[in-house]
């Protein structure tokens, strides 16, 4: 999935109101930027082969280290295990666990049968979603809006730019989506790499720096700001 992750990163703020909207989108989408980081060094494979799927043109061929059942538990554990040692917000750690694997699992409804369950089993699953671009818009655009219904109710703008930078970029992430399920295939693995590097880089500062001009309800009325 595409904005799918995202929205589980917004959807997580309105559990664990604490935790920075970087740190949930970050753990959303781990095993993602783990992906970019194990096939561009060759521990995994990935294969540009146009329209494998419908909205889809890679054929991952070996991807147990990032997006196995598995190995999403341990990046997940690791991931809420540090935060916690470094917050001590039992709650926190547990929401960005279960964000870690909630990428499995979309991810198991997105993909064809390439979604493995740990290194060295050779069993793979997936329900294709990315099969019908019209069941995808539906399930995904659900997915999208009911992760952004959660946040916004979640946070208030203590900013105007609370309110116009965060919907323009919305509009913009939502276009993306909708241009990426035309399946067109990258030009190259390296550009791959490179692009969704840079693209996931500016998401994670865009969203850090909304978590300070959108800061949680509960939070604001602790602090007794008005807006």
């Amino acid at each position: 999935m595409f904005v799918g992750h995202f929205a589980a990163g917004f959807a997580a703020k309105s559990f664990a109101p604490k935790v920075s909207l970087g740190t949930l989108i970050l753990a959303a989408a781990l095993p993602d930027v783990l992906w970019i980081l194990f096939f561009a060094t060759g521990i995994e494979q990935v294969v540009i082969q146009p329209r494998i799927m419908v909205a889809n043109s890679l054929n991952l061929v070996y991807i147990p280290f990032s997006h196995s059942l598995l190995m999403n538990a341990v990046w997940g554990a690791l991931f809420g295990g540090v935060y916690f040692l470094w917050r001590r917000d039992p709650r926190g750690a547990w929401i960005l666990f279960a964000a870690v694997l909630s990428h499995w699992l979309l991810d198991f409804v997105s993909h064809r049968p390439d979604m493995p369950l740990a290194p060295g089993i050779d069993m793979r699953f997936g329900l294709g979603l990315w099969n019908s671009r019209l069941a995808t818009v539906i399930v995904e655009g659900a997915l999208w809006f009911g992760g952004l219904f959660l946040y916004v109710r979640t946070t208030r703008p203590n900013k105007r730019a609370g309110v116009y930078v965060f919907w323009s970029v919305i509009v913009v992430l939502t276009a993306l989506w909708l241009v990426s399920l035309g399946g067109d295939p990258p030009p190259s693995l390296a550009s791959l790499a490179i692009i969704n590097t840079i693209f996931f880089m500016l998401v994670e500062a865009w969203a850090y720096w909304m978590n300070r001009i959108r800061p949680a309800r509960s939070k604001m009325a602790r602090e007794g700001v008005t807006v």
